[in-house]
């Protein structure tokens, strides 16, 4: 997948009359017309607005690995082909249809939606808005759904962390690892331990507030946690890599500790020895983000609500690692796919 993505800048449409972002004509957006093919990047009409709908000029829209799974057919959640990808969004709105008294032409706000805002303009039901406080920018206001909307929901609602308590997260560099090391860290005053796959992702976590790092390629992750922690191991471990890192993180947990699981990014995904949970009384727990949207969205909607107002107060700083305009969105899936990525990938719509 990642040659043929490589091409697929070679073969992006040329841009149509008017259509800017926002504008009422139609507007540019990255389409899956096939799976596990380059996506295309074409003009598409604008869609009329209905009931409870707002139409939002997208400034900056957060890149995910779910977004490379759907692409690939491999998302739990399915898409009918063509589709345009896209979680979350930043940007201003540009119209609102009937019954909408949230937010008004002009409102700064962040959006989520199960696809489609990988475009210049996204439509999405009025209650899917957050309005951006003023000292947010753009940019770190397209990074914070996702990455830190997971981060503090496992961090509060499922791990239950609590002051000086310490927290291991694996792939710490990633975009959620780092928001896990920042909300950790800034407003729950726990200490972490990060672990990554080299030193340089390792100095980053570091950088950002872990207290200490593992490289799991060079060293035991087991090993190395029992060490920093004088032989008591980690109360909650953030798990996010799969395999054998799994099981490495789930025998580094001291009595009662809690392993949250929230992706498998190295592929494979493990079995859990039931014998390791029994021995040291552990819990292991999953953490689907986007299911609290529709299973309890008051939760989903005030942890939005919660994070944007941490990042107006300076509390967390959100570490956009890459920019890609919308014409190099294959650029960016390869960004992601090669594992060169840290922090946030984000897609620039200017």
């Amino acid at each position: 997948m990642e040659r043929v993505m490589a091409a697929a800048a070679r073969r992006v449409g040329v841009p149509g009359r008017g259509c800017g972002r926002g504008g009422a004509r139609g507007y540019r957006a990255a389409l899956c017309a096939e799976l596990a093919k380059p996506l295309l990047v074409r003009d598409v009409p604008s869609p009329p607005l209905q009931p409870q709908q707002v139409r939002v000029g997208v400034h900056y829209c957060g890149l995910n690995f779910a977004d490379i799974l759907a692409c690939q057919g491999l998302y739990q959640e399915k898409h009918t082909l063509p589709f345009t990808p896209g979680m979350e969004f930043s940007g201003t709105v540009t119209e609102t249809g009937e019954g909408v008294s949230a937010v008004k032409a002009g409102c700064r706000v962040v959006g989520v939606t199960a696809g489609a805002a990988m475009a210049q303009q996204c439509v999405v039901h009025q209650k899917m808005l957050w309005q951006i406080p003023g000292g947010v920018s753009h940019e770190a206001a397209a990074a914070l759904p996702v990455a830190y909307g997971t981060a503090a929901l496992l961090l509060r609602r499922r791990a239950r962390v609590q002051p000086g308590e310490t927290v291991l997260v694996t792939a710490g560099a990633g975009a959620t690892g780092l928001a896990v090391i920042d909300l950790a860290v800034n407003v729950f005053k726990a200490k972490v331990i990060a672990a990554a796959g080299s030193d340089a992702k390792c100095e980053l976590a570091l950088k950002s507030g872990a207290s200490h790092s593992v490289n799991y390629s060079q060293s035991s992750l087991r090993d190395e946690v029992m060490r920093l922690t004088d032989g008591r191991g980690a109360d909650v471990a953030v798990e996010a890599v799969g395999g054998d890192i799994f099981k490495a993180a789930l025998q580094s947990l001291a009595w009662e500790g809690r392993i949250v699981v929230i992706g498998f990014a190295g592929g494979k995904i493990p079995s859990i020895p039931a014998n390791l949970l029994l021995l040291k009384n552990v819990s292991a727990m999953g953490m689907y983000w986007s299911r609290y949207q529709k299973e309890n969205f008051p939760v989903f909607s005030s942890t939005i609500s919660s994070v944007l107002e941490y990042c107006q107060e300076g509390k967390i700083h959100p570490n956009v690692g890459a920019i890609f305009k919308l014409e190099e969105v294959n650029e960016a899936f390869n960004h992601v796919l090669q594992r060169r990525s840290t922090g946030k990938v984000i897609i620039s719509m200017k």
